[in-house]
């Protein structure tokens, strides 16, 4: 698990509209809140990627990137960005690479469609904040999906101004 204080791995990986993004597009420029979650069109997720896209303007101002990534292809990426009205980058992680790399990734156990036990990856709703410098200034694994955005844009605005 990434702490407070660790280099933040590099990524590159393609959104909604297959345009490659890459953490070090942003390194001097801006921080990033990177957000992993589940599944596009779920509950939980829907209201996270609605919460964050309704303060994107307010991230904006002061001065981070969002990104939201899950393993869901850019297609559904699409789909799910254009059915809801987000405004919130979405990047495709179908390999879980980047997921693995901030460590959310969890294996469960799950019953298939003929009784046998068997073991998926899953990804942990969890958020980071990079900052311009590419150092983790906040890793949140496990969030709740309501109110997280808000809480987020508050770890924003503490981070130290240039």
């Amino acid at each position: 698990m990434l702490q407070p204080g660790d280099t933040a791995p590099p990524f590159e990986l393609p959104d909604a509209d297959l345009e490659v993004v890459a953490l070090e597009q942003f390194i001097g420029r801006s921080a990033v809140v990177l957000y992993f979650y589940p599944k596009d069109d779920t509950p939980g997720c829907t209201i996270e990627a609605v919460e964050f896209s309704e303060r994107l303007d307010d991230f904006e101002k002061a001065g981070a990137t969002v990104l939201g990534v899950s393993r869901d292809d850019v297609e559904s990426h699409g789909c799910f960005r254009d059915r809801h009205g987000l405004a919130v980058r979405l990047l495709s992680d179908v390999d879980l690479d980047a997921a693995r790399a901030y460590g959310v990734t969890q294996e469960k156990a799950v019953a298939g469609t003929d009784g046998v036990q068997r073991t998926r990856t899953a990804v942990q709703r969890s958020t980071f904040l990079v900052d311009r410098d590419g150092i983790v200034r906040a890793a949140l694994y496990g969030v709740g999906a309501r109110g997280h955005a808000a809480e987020m844009l508050e770890r924003v605005r503490q981070l130290p101004k240039r």
